[in-house]
């Protein structure tokens, strides 16, 4: 398939699997993004059904079930925990302007065609397999089971004492668990086809979707650390923890972003 089709095929569909945004605006970077690299998954599964390889199709159901999980868990919390809607009124009112609407989704569309294109260079470039997209794939796989544990440790914190905050399991190695395990499955993504992009267009993209994916990581983490400062700034344990864990990466002496003002609060 042309490339350039399979791109502007992909953005399409990707502006509508995003576009709960307009119903409420969080969802651009939450729910939308979800339905979103399950809805590029399901798509590029389709496509390319009479050539997916192992790993390949392992790539691709990864997308399907991270997404499902993902929107599903931020519904679900949504619905059971009003905590949880009270941070999300606080974090957006609903009534940016339209223009502004439209810029974040068209910004969030692209992030997620990109994120997501190593599969589909991979699969469009025909490439078979090999260990870069063997490697990647466990690799991102790691990542997504992280995530799932440390989002399930958490909510077990939450259901003893709701204005507790977690600092067992995972989060006894990182404050952050799950933007890590994020950043570990989008990397393993990245991985997963470095040795077959063809063209400086598919490098630009991967670039792009990578790096900008991390900052988008970094970003929430400094807002989860404004969070829980305010929450929990005067809790002696809160401090000493904080104090004593890394945020965001295990094993690095990185212990707080709130400072970095250009990491968008």
């Amino acid at each position: 398939m042309n490339e350039l089709c399979l791109l502007s095929l992909l953005t399409t569909l990707t502006f509508g699997f995003s576009s709960s945004g307009f119903y409420k605006f969080v969802y651009f970077f939450s729910v939308g993004y979800g339905i979103s690299i399950t809805g590029i998954g399901i798509t590029l599964f389709f496509i390319f059904k009479n050539s997916l390889t192992f790993w390949t199709t392992s790539i691709c159901i990864l997308f399907i079930i991270y997404g499902i999980r993902l929107s599903g868990y931020l519904i679900i919390r949504e619905i059971q925990s009003s905590a949880y809607r009270n941070i999300l009124n606080s974090a957006t009112k609903n009534d940016e302007p339209m223009k502004e609407k439209i810029i974040v989704w068209i910004a969030c569309t692209l992030l997620y065609v990109s994120m997501t294109a190593p599969e589909t260079f991979r699969l469009n470039n025909q490439a078979p397999d090999d260990i870069m997209v063997a490697v990647g794939t466990i690799i991102g796989f790691c990542g997504f089971i992280i995530e799932v544990i440390a989002d399930y440790q958490k909510s077990q914190v939450k259901k003893k004492d709701p204005k507790m905050f977690a600092s067992t399991g995972l989060y006894q190695f990182v404050r952050c668990p799950n933007y890590f395990g994020e950043l570990i499955l989008w990397f393993g993504i990245f991985i997963s086809g470095i040795n077959i992009y063809k063209s400086v267009l598919q490098w630009i993209i991967v670039i792009f979707g990578l790096t900008n994916i991390v900052f988008v990581m970094f970003s929430g983490t400094r807002r989860l650390e404004l969070r829980q400062d305010k929450v929990y700034g005067e809790n002696p344990k809160y401090q000493k923890y904080k104090s004593s864990t890394p945020i965001i990466l295990p094993c690095v002496p990185l212990y707080s972003v709130k400072k970095y003002e250009w990491l968008i609060a």
